[in-house]
């Protein structure tokens, strides 16, 4: 595959304006044009995606709410002007607190949003996709961090800082707890860890983020891993850092076994798409930690055993997953 197919196929071509900007004198000129082309068309959506966050933020404050930008909405509002259009995006992510949601819905509705999904208030993880016609993205709201609770040791407030957005006010995460996000976001909520996908979108965005703030301190972010599941799976991202993007990352916090195994996985099945259902099996080597994070607060999962065969419906979960093609995953 070519590396302008692989940047397509991963959602990272706008990224590619800092090679082409390097290295123009070497490159062919219509390579050049094309991702200049996509980086001015993403330049503009990005700053439609600006104005659309700050009015929805606005509405929000009107009726006594202060949200919490994540993922891409917090990169948005963190990113200098004439970096903006460097990560492409396809909706706003934005938290409120649970007691807060039908607030925050009630006042994006004023301004002319209807409810595209809605997920019941009895599903593990709620949210809804509120959409207006005249906007070039989603808002995905959720009254949580991304990933299961468990995985955070302390509410996500904790670790945000109020922030000026235009007319309005937000919570942005710290970038050690965006980074965290992210990860937890990819290997979890994306079940990306079980399934050995690479995000490479978000591996930039990790990337570029540890740039931004001259260095973000590995160690302090490894050591806000819940258990030592959580540990493989921040240890395999970073990983993926050092070896394809050429982040500095502790020797400690990519030599252990499992997580280098998971990208050696990660590589073989980018390369082979074949081998994605086969190396499912490579999950076993996280069974036992699974079960004892799934097991706390849980005595049903309790009951289950550390070491007991996955559930059915898990397993066709999982091989349907892995079968897929799914947007900005290698």
């Amino acid at each position: 595959m070519s590396v302008i197919g692989l940047a397509n196929q991963t959602l990272t071509t706008p990224a590619l304006i800092d090679f082409v900007d390097r290295y123009e004198s070497v490159l062919p000129e219509d390579l050049c044009e094309y991702v200049r082309q996509i980086y001015r068309r993403n330049v503009h959506r990005n700053e439609r995606l600006a104005v659309q966050l700050e009015e929805a933020v606005v509405a929000m404050n009107g009726r006594g709410v202060t949200p919490v930008l994540l993922k891409g909405a917090a990169t948005l509002a963190a990113t200098p002007n004439e970096r903006r259009g460097v990560r492409l995006m396809s909706d706003l992510d934005i938290m409120v607190m649970p007691d807060e949601a039908e607030t925050a819905i009630a006042a994006l509705r004023e301004i002319g949003y209807g409810i595209h999904v809605q997920a019941s208030r009895e599903s593990r993880r709620w949210f809804v996709e509120l959409i207006r016609s005249t906007d070039v993205g989603t808002i995905d709201l959720q009254q949580a961090a991304p990933g299961p609770a468990h995985f955070y040791r302390d509410p996500a407030l904790s670790h945000c800082v109020p922030a000026a957005l235009g007319r309005g006010g937000v919570r942005i995460p710290t970038p050690m707890y965006r980074a965290l996000m992210l990860i937890i976001h990819d290997q979890f909520q994306d079940y990306g860890y079980w399934l050995g996908d690479l995000d490479l979108r978000h591996l930039v965005e990790l990337r570029d983020l540890n740039s931004s703030v001259g260095g973000l301190d590995w160690e302090e972010l490894n050591s806000y891993s819940s258990g030592e599941l959580m540990k493989n799976a921040v240890e395999t991202q970073l990983v993926a850092l050092a070896q394809l993007l050429g982040v500095e990352i502790p020797h400690a916090l990519r030599s252990r076994l499992i997580p280098r195994l998971q990208f050696v996985r990660q590589l073989t099945q980018a390369r082979f798409p074949s081998s994605r259902v086969p190396l499912l099996a490579m999950s076993v080597l996280d069974l036992r930690n699974y079960r004892r994070d799934a097991s706390l607060g849980s005595a049903r999962s309790a009951r289950r055993g550390l070491w007991s065969i996955p559930k059915a419906g898990t397993l066709h979960f999982l091989l349907k997953a892995a079968a897929a093609v799914r947007a900005g995953k290698v």
